[in-house]
């Protein structure tokens, strides 16, 4: 179902989740699940993958994740903000939790001059700490920017696990 170097990075996320003792939650926008799915397909993932969120809708996002009405007004659902947002209603508060949120403009359509096709904002929280980046993959198609995005987040949540040298 996923590629093998998604299944590496999955495989690599649950080992060091485990490791530290973590758990993790997925709130996803434009990958749809992906990243659950991609962390879900290797065997063991009970130790550390604890739920995710699907917030394709403005609505969820609020209702599942606690975005404000008024950041997603003011910023957009692609937003840096937003993006922070999802990142810390997933947590919730917890200090054994590392989530990851995504949201973005995956295409064909629905992009404009200051958000085009391919903008992609992820959130990374972990207790009160998030960080956020943004990823421009441009028109790749839909699947493509999708895919790329799960291999991004991945590479964040990996990223974040690995402790400085």
């Amino acid at each position: 179902m996923f590629a093998p170097p998604i299944i590496d990075r999955a495989e690599a996320v649950i080992r060091r989740a485990t490791a530290r003792g973590l758990r993790l939650r997925t709130a996803e926008s434009c990958t749809g699940g992906l990243v659950a799915g991609a962390l879900t397909a290797i065997d063991g993932s009970s130790s550390a993958v604890d739920r995710g969120f699907v917030t394709y809708s403005n609505e969820a996002k609020s209702a599942l994740l606690g975005v404000p009405a008024a950041v997603i007004e003011a910023h957009g659902a692609v937003s840096r903000e937003t993006a922070e947002a999802m990142a810390r209603g997933a947590v919730a508060g917890a200090l054994d939790v590392l989530a990851i949120s995504i949201t973005g403009i995956a295409g064909p359509g629905g992009g404009s001059p200051e958000k085009p096709v391919g903008l992609v904002w992820f959130g990374v929280a972990l207790g009160d700490r998030v960080e956020t980046v943004e990823r421009r993959f441009g028109v790749l198609g839909r699947d493509q920017v999708r895919q790329a995005a799960v291999e991004v987040a991945l590479d964040l949540i990996l990223d974040t696990l690995t402790p400085p040298s």
